[in-house]
């Protein structure tokens, strides 16, 4: 997330449990979508006794680029009467990561449809080819990490990227194929699929880069 998540607590005593709830949710959004510009959340009671309903409403704000922005709000009526506040919270979230999901969707339709079309021919061409790379830097805790290309160029990629969910099992020289695209900070790989792991594990450093094997240009 570029800017800190902002979170805002209104008539509501903030809680550790409700806190980490708020922060374990946000982690979970940027594993669905690695753009996010911001997130701004408001946790409020506005009723103290109501006759129906929950006293509560949680609000949240997302900003995606280029431009996009995404709002869940959440006051369960009648139906659900005196619902707790970790439960709306839970329920605002769901709402907000669906409308991510549902984002995602939407734009990666728009790029295969933009390469279908033509476009640029030859840069197109080049962000459908497999490329060959070794994974050179790794941020497991933060989710993304570096491949280098043969011809030396560094792409980043994210762990939505990794197929069959092999992002734990990638380590500092591994070998993989990936599919290119040009994010908003420059080529990242859409997609990363292993195709060899190197024995023994190479460092202990999350940011070690290993000299690749022979024949592999710098």
């Amino acid at each position: 997330m570029k800017l800190p998540p902002e979170i805002t607590y209104r008539n509501v005593e903030k809680t550790n449990a409700i806190d980490t709830l708020v922060h374990e949710k946000i982690a979970k959004l940027e594993h669905v979508c690695h753009q996010i510009n911001s997130c701004h959340i408001a946790i409020e009671k506005i009723h103290h006794r109501p006759r129906s309903g929950s006293p509560y409403r949680v609000r949240i704000d997302i900003t995606v680029p280029p431009g996009h922005e995404i709002v869940a709000e959440r006051n369960p009526a009648e139906s659900n009467q005196y619902d707790p506040l970790d439960a709306v919270i839970r329920d605002t979230f769901n709402a907000a990561r669906q409308q991510l999901v549902e984002l995602n969707r939407q734009q990666h339709e728009s790029n295969c449809a933009k390469r279908s079309a033509g476009g640029n021919g030859r840069q197109n061409q080049e962000e459908l080819q497999a490329t060959t790379a070794l994974v050179t830097k790794l941020f497991k805790d933060r989710g993304y990490g570096f491949v280098r290309t043969l011809d030396g160029r560094e792409i980043y990629f994210h762990r939505n990227s990794v197929l069959h969910d092999d992002f734990e099992r990638l380590q500092i020289g591994t070998a993989v194929h990936l599919t290119q695209e040009l994010g908003e900070q420059g080529p990242q790989a859409s997609t990363v699929k292993i195709i060899d792991k190197p024995s023994p594990p190479v460092g202990k450093s999350e940011q070690t880069i290993i000299e690749p094997p022979l024949g592999w240009e710098e």
